[in-house]
């Protein structure tokens, strides 16, 4: 067997060193060497011929973090590893899965055609915006999912026949039905209009949440503008609590404050992203063992079924 070696991004270093840890070793040497315009060299301070070489770092903006990960594929192909996977915890550009608009961008395609093209082997992602994304590779993508951390989470909280699952928007359907028929409760949508990027314009609920405690389900949250407004409606709907659970805590602009002054009970989210500040009402679980496991059933070519809620 080729032996493993995993590096970490500048972005995701405590992440990654928690996935070597639960992964029973040692982050690999690497350094990210940059020039006075900020021109970025990284290079591995090992060898990594014929080794198969995890490389960690999630792609939220801004853009160094998504070139830093290319870069770094490159690097190790160039120095003949055996094979390399890019673990993606966060991919970042995935909400322009689509023109939804004249004369926009596929990001997320583009963005899967510059992994590939760097020369990743496969890559190992959690939560998509859309499932679909994973068809824009033409390697082996492992996508896992954070239900295998909430789900444990939500029963300790035992809600019992008071819970119940609400997407914030029409697009994450799917998402929240999906932690419904796996508690065998019901669920509710809260279909929004928006007249521009992060600006709800208005919202309404679809099901009755009277009397129910409430978890909002999404994928990430930004601004927070949609979860904050959905736990103000839904409350005034009648529900005894709203939290909310999101896998990416993006968490910019006015994001904290937000949060801070909403009536979410909580918002849990991982540590797929570095939060920026700590705050009373926002629990990070981590995504490291999953991560650890997947790399471990990769490695030794078993199923990743098993990971799966």
């Amino acid at each position: 067997m080729p032996e493993v070696k995993l590096f970490a991004g500048t972005n995701t270093k405590k992440l990654a060193d928690s996935i070597a840890g639960n992964y029973g070793q040692e982050l690999g040497a690497m350094t990210l060497s940059k020039f006075s315009d900020g021109e970025m060299s990284p290079s591995f301070d090992e060898s990594v011929r014929g080794c198969h070489v995890f490389l960690i770092q999630s792609t939220n903006p801004n853009a160094d973090n998504l070139l830093e990960l290319c870069l770094m594929i490159d690097a190790a192909k160039r120095a003949s590893a055996y094979k390399v996977c890019a673990v993606v915890p966060y991919y970042g550009y995935a909400r322009q899965d689509r023109k939804d608009r004249p004369r926009v961008s596929i990001a997320a395609k583009l963005i899967a055609n510059m992994i590939m093209s760097a020369g990743a082997d496969r890559i190992m992602t959690c939560d998509l915006h859309a499932g679909q994304i994973q068809g824009f590779f033409d390697i082996p993508l492992d996508h896992l999912n954070g239900s295998a951390i909430f789900v444990p989470y939500l029963k300790s909280l035992d809600l019992g026949d008071n819970l119940i699952f609400a997407s914030p928007d029409v697009g994450g359907v799917s998402r929240a039905r999906a932690y419904a028929k796996h508690f065998e409760v019901d669920m509710v949508v809260c279909d929004k209009h928006r007249k521009r990027a992060n600006e709800v314009a208005s919202m309404q609920v679809i099901g009755e949440v009277e009397g129910k405690d409430v978890v909002l389900v999404d994928d990430l949250v930004d601004t927070a503008g949609t979860m904050c407004k959905a736990a103000e409606i839904l409350l005034d709907k009648g529900a005894n609590s709203v939290r909310a659970i999101a896998t990416h805590g993006v968490l910019s602009g006015k994001a904290y404050e937000n949060i801070e002054n909403s009536k979410l009970s909580e918002l849990v989210i991982t540590d797929t992203i570095p939060i920026k500040k700590e705050s009373s009402k926002i629990k990070v679980m981590t995504v490291a063992e999953l991560f650890a496991k997947a790399i471990h059933a990769v490695t030794g070519n078993d199923s990743i079924s098993a990971l799966f809620v």
